[in-house]
C-alpha cells in the first residue's frame, strides 16, 4: 500500500511538473540557416571587365592562394597555388597592355607593360602545384597553369602565336597553348609578368583569396573599397570577366551595415539593422540566380560597399548579434525596410502582392520624435498638366492632357492603395500599390493630393470604427466610465497638460483647402511624409525607439508582427 501511494504522489508530481513546463514561456529556438555564405555581384551584366585588379591589404608579403568554390557548400577549396605577390591582376586570357593611367590592363599590344594571350606549354602535367612550380621555375617568365584539374608548366606571353611557335619548336614536346574561352590569366599588377592561369572549364569557376598575416583577418582592395572574404570570377560567353564577392554571412553585414544606415547611430538601431539585414540576405539566397550569385550590392537588394567605412560601432552591432535571425513560426521572414515610413507601415499585400503575417502595417508613433531631424520628411511633388502627361506617355501610358489627379482608395493606415488620373477625353487609368509610388515619382505611399489632409487610421473606408465596428460620425467623443462611447456637448473641450494646467483643445488647422481634381493653383500638388516603400522596419523609426531607451529586439517585434529574434 506504501509503495502504490509512493508510486501515486510521484505520477501526480510528475503531472504538476508537466503542466508548469506548458504554461512557462518558451525562448524563441535559434534558427540556423543551411549555408551562411553569400555571393555578390559586384561586378557582372553590362558591367562585367575585361581586367580586375586585387590588392591584400594586410601586405608583409601575404599574398594570395587560388581555388574554387564548391557548388553545395560554397566553402572554398583551395587548389594549393598560391603567389606572394599583394598585387594581382585577374584578366581575359587575350593581349593585354597596363597603363598607370587609371591603373588598369585594357586590350591591346600597347602600354607600359604588355601581357601577350600565347604561350609555351611544357610537356607533361601534374597533379600538384608545387611540382609544376618546379619545372616553371626554370625558366624566367614560367608560371603554372591550372587545366580542368591537373598543373602544367608554362612560359612566355607573346602577343603573336608564331612567336610562341618559334619558342616551342626549341623544345621538345613543347607546344602553342592561348587558352579557351573558360580561361583566366593573373598577371602582377603593372607588369607584363604572368603569376598563374586558371582554367577550371565550365564547372569551376576561379576563386581567389587572400593569405592572412599572422592571425590578422586579411581584407582585400577591390575597385577602392575593402572586402572580407574572397572572391570569384566567370568568363561571360567567353569575353568579359564578371566579378563576385563570396562571404559569410556576418562579413557581408559588416560590408552592408555602413551603407544602410550612419555608424553613429545609437547601438540599438544598429543592432536591429544588422538581424534585419542579416535575415534578408539568408531569405533572399539565389535572388539572382540566373545571374550566378546570390544578390546585388545596391538598393534592389541591400547596398553593398565592403568595410572601408566599417567602424569598430557597426561591427560590434554585428558581433553582438551574430547568428541571430527573425523568425515566424519557425520560419525566415522576409524582413524588408526602409528609410522612413511617415507615420504607418502597411501590410505587403497593399504594396506589392502576397500577404505575409509578419509584415503587417502599423502605426508608428516613434518617428515624430526625430522627424525634423529627417531630410525632406516631409515633402512636396508638383507638375504641371504638361509634365504629368510626359512622365506617364514615357512609362508607355498613352494619355492626352490630365484634367485630374485624385487618391480613390486608401489603407486602413493612411496610406495610399490607388490613385487615379483622367485625361481630356475622358479616360481614366488607375494606379494601385506601389505602382502609384513609382509612376508618380513621390518618395513613399503616405501621400495626399490637391492639397487634403492625411486621414488618420481607420480611414481606408471613408469611416471612423470604435471598439471593433460601431461607426460615430461627427463630433468628438468620449469613453464613459461604464465603457459605453458618448458624444461630448458643443462646444469649447478641455483636458489636462502634461505641466498640470487645464487648457482649451484646438484641433489644427489645415492652411490648403483640398481640390476635386488634385490641383492647387493649376498645378497637381502631392505631398506627403517619409521616404520608401512603406513595408517592414523603419530606419528613422528604429533610431527614435533606440533613443526611447528600447532593444534591438523591442524594434524589430514592433515593426515584424508577431515574430521571435533569436
Amino acid at each position: 500500500m506504501n509503495s502504490c501511494k509512493k508510486f501515486l504522489k510521484f505520477a501526480v508530481t510528475l503531472l504538476i511538473f508537466a503542466i508548469m513546463l506548458s504554461i512557462l514561456p518558451r525562448s524563441a529556438q535559434a534558427y540556423t540557416p543551411e549555408n551562411d555564405i553569400v555571393r555578390i555581384g559586384l561586378y557582372y551584366g553590362s558591367n562585367t571587365l575585361v581586367a580586375a585588379n586585387l590588392q591584400n591589404e594586410t601586405g608583409y608579403g601575404q599574398g594570395f592562394e587560388f581555388g574554387y568554390f564548391d557548388p553545395t557548400t560554397r566553402e572554398f577549396i583551395s587548389i594549393g597555388a598560391t603567389t606572394g605577390e599583394t598585387k594581382i591582376s585577374m584578366l581575359r586570357d587575350k593581349n593585354m597592355y597596363y597603363t598607370s593611367d587609371g591603373n588598369q590592363y585594357l586590350e591591346g599590344t600597347s602600354g607600359d607593360a604588355v601581357i601577350g594571350c600565347f604561350h609555351v606549354q611544357l610537356p607533361g602535367s601534374y597533379s600538384d602545384f608545387q611540382s609544376a612550380q618546379s619545372v616553371a621555375s626554370q625558366y624566367n617568365s614560367g608560371f603554372v597553369k591550372y587545366d580542368n584539374g591537373v598543373f602544367v608548366a608554362c612560359f612566355g606571353a607573346y602577343t603573336a602565336s608564331a612567336t610562341a611557335a618559334s619558342e616551342a619548336a626549341k623544345i621538345s614536346g613543347a607546344t602553342v597553348t592561348s587558352g579557351t574561352q573558360y580561361t583566366i590569366a593573373i598577371a602582377a599588377t603593372g607588369t607584363g609578368r604572368m603569376i598563374f592561369e586558371f582554367d577550371g572549364g565550365a564547372d569551376r569557376a576561379l576563386g581567389v583569396r587572400p593569405i592572412a598575416a599572422n592571425g590578422i583577418k586579411p581584407k582585400t582592395w577591390f575597385k577602392g573599397n575593402l572586402y572580407y572574404g574572397a572572391f570569384q570570377y566567370y568568363r561571360v560567353d567567353g569575353q568579359n570577366l564578371r566579378v563576385l564577392s563570396v562571404a559569410t554571412v556576418d562579413d557581408y553585414i559588416k560590408g552592408l551595415l555602413p551603407g544602410e544606415i550612419p555608424p553613429s547611430w545609437p547601438m540599438e538601431a544598429l543592432k536591429a539593422q544588422a538581424v534585419s539585414a542579416r535575415t534578408y540576405a539568408i531569405s533572399k539566397l539565389g535572388a539572382h540566380r540566373s545571374s550566378g550569385f546570390d544578390l546585388c550590392p545596391t538598393v534592389h537588394c541591400q547596398m553593398y560597399v565592403g568595410v572601408s567605412r566599417a567602424t569598430d560601432r557597426t561591427n560590434q552591432a554585428v558581433d553582438e548579434t551574430s547568428g541571430e535571425y527573425v523568425t515566424y513560426n519557425g520560419t525566415l521572414c522576409e524582413t524588408y525596410y526602409s528609410a522612413s515610413d511617415g507615420g504607418a507601415t502597411e501590410n505587403v499585400e497593399n504594396v506589392w502582392s502576397q500577404p505575409l503575417p509578419y509584415l503587417r502595417g502599423v502605426v508608428d508613433p516613434y518617428e515624430a520624435d526625430v522627424a525634423h531631424r529627417i531630410s525632406n520628411y516631409n515633402w512636396t511633388v508638383t507638375y504641371t498638366p504638361a509634365a504629368l502627361k510626359t512622365r506617364l506617355n514615357n512609362r508607355g501610358i498613352n494619355c492626352a492632357t490630365p484634367v485630374s489627379l485624385t487618391v480613390t482608395q486608401f489603407t486602413d493606415n493612411g496610406n495610399v492603395l490607388a490613385a487615379t488620373v483622367k485625361d481630356s477625353n475622358g479616360r481614366t487609368w488607375t494606379f494601385r500599390k506601389d505602382e502609384a509610388r513609382i509612376v508618380l515619382g513621390v518618395p513613399s505611399l503616405r501621400f495626399t493630393i490637391g492639397g487634403g489632409s492625411q486621414p488618420g487610421v481607420g480611414s481606408g473606408s471613408g469611416d471612423v470604427y470604435v471598439n471593433g465596428g460601431e461607426v460615430i460620425g461627427d463630433g468628438a467623443y468620449a469613453i464613459d466610465s461604464s465603457g459605453n462611447i458618448v458624444q461630448l456637448p458643443a462646444g469649447n473641450i478641455y483636458a489636462a497638460t502634461g505641466s498640470g494646467t487645464v487648457e482649451i483643445v484646438t484641433a489644427p488647422t489645415q492652411t490648403t483647402t483640398s481640390s476635386a481634381d488634385g490641383k492647387v493653383n493649376g498645378v497637381f500638388y502631392l505631398s506627403g511624409t517619409g521616404n520608401g516603400h512603406n513595408v517592414g522596419m523603419s530606419q528613422w523609426g528604429a533610431y527614435a525607439m533606440a533613443e526611447r531607451g528600447l532593444t534591438y529586439r523591442d524594434i524589430l517585434t514592433f515593426y515584424y508582427t508577431g515574430v521571435e529574434v533569436g
